[in-house]
This record gives structure tokens, sequence and C-alpha cells, in this order.
């Protein structure tokens, strides 16, 4: 897949400010930029969300992830790999999400909110009631309704990232630990 919209010029200093921080500018932002206001709406959104501090970071990097590789997003695996490696996150647990199902490495707890963040990414949703208690018993509140929310917030963006045709752009490659492949796919469809 390629870029379904040609890339917008970013103004000379957004581009300098993310290449500082990620080493390169983000396709998804030059898309996004055909309108401006918009795209600046999402980077400050986007921002807010990742500042909510009320879940575990590691839980909302599993459950992006899990979302990115169900809707197919190979942008947001590679950055939300790349990003869990910054964030000095568990970079064995992050690099199995694609395939947490058969991986051995995940707890209880990180397997559940991966099934409820594919769940919520179903459609129709496939969220069940006893599903939702037991994240709630085990997070409380104030973590199940950010979780919740972030995981909507990341549907938003990976699905959007996909129907624009943005792919992995290889921030990912400098983890020391390769990103698994999703089962039943191909290496270029599931990973950075």
């Amino acid at each position: 897949m390629t870029l379904r919209l040609p890339k917008a010029e970013l103004p000379a200093e957004l581009k300098e400010n993310m290449v500082k921080q990620l080493g390169a500018v983000p396709e998804n932002v030059e898309v996004l930029w055909h309108s401006p206001q918009l795209a600046q709406d999402n980077l400050e959104f986007g921002g807010k969300v990742g500042a909510w501090d009320a879940a575990d970071a590691s839980l909302k990097s599993f459950a992006h992830m899990a979302v990115a590789a169900q809707v197919g997003c190979s942008w947001c695996l590679d950055v939300g790999y790349f990003q869990a490696q910054n964030e000095k996150l568990d970079l064995v647990k992050a690099s199995q999400v694609p395939r947490w199902r058969e991986s051995e490495v995940f707890t209880s707890l990180e397997r559940d909110v991966m099934g409820y963040a594919e769940a919520m990414t179903n459609t129709p949703l496939t969220v069940t009631d006893e599903q939702y208690a037991g994240l709630l018993e085990r997070l409380g509140p104030a973590a199940m309704v950010e979780l919740t929310a972030y995981i909507a917030y990341v549907n938003l963006a990976t699905r959007a990232n996909v129907a624009n045709g943005v792919e992995s752009q290889g921030f990912s490659d400098a983890c020391e630990i390769p990103l698994a492949e999703r089962p039943g796919t191909s290496r270029a469809a599931s990973t950075a």
C-alpha cells in the first residue's frame, strides 16, 4: 500500500521538533496536515491521551499494539514498539503483542487487557459484561474508564492511518528485539 494522499508540507519548526523527538517526521502527520487545524487538534489530543496516568503504561502500550495488530496498522505497531523502548517498558513482552495468544510471557491481566482491546476493536463490539467487570475489579474505575477511552482513541488513529495508506516507517528498527509476526499474516503486513 502507498499513501493515498500526498504528504503536505509541514511548518519548519514542527518538522524539526518531530525529527528531534522521533528521528523522522511521521507520515501520518504529513497526510493529516492537508487540514492543519485537524492535524494540530489530533496532535494535541494525542498528547493529552499520552499524559493520562490512571492506567498502567505497559497495559496501555499492549492494548495499543493489540488494536494495531488487529486493524493491520503497521505504522502503529512500528511506533508503538519504538515508544515502548523509549518509555523503558518490557521489550520482550512488547515484541510479542502481535502473537499474544500464543506467547507465554504475559500475565493474566495483560492478556485480559489485550482481549478487551480486541473486543472493543471488533465491529460490532464484542465486549461482555463479564470481561468489563473482571477488568474493573482489578483496575478500579479511574483506570478502567481511562483504558476504555485510550483504546477508543487508538482505534481512531489506527483506522485513519490504514485508510490513508500510512505504513511502517522503521521507527522500531532501533529496538534490540525484533517485533513478532502476527499468526496467519505475512511479515510485511504485520510488523514494522
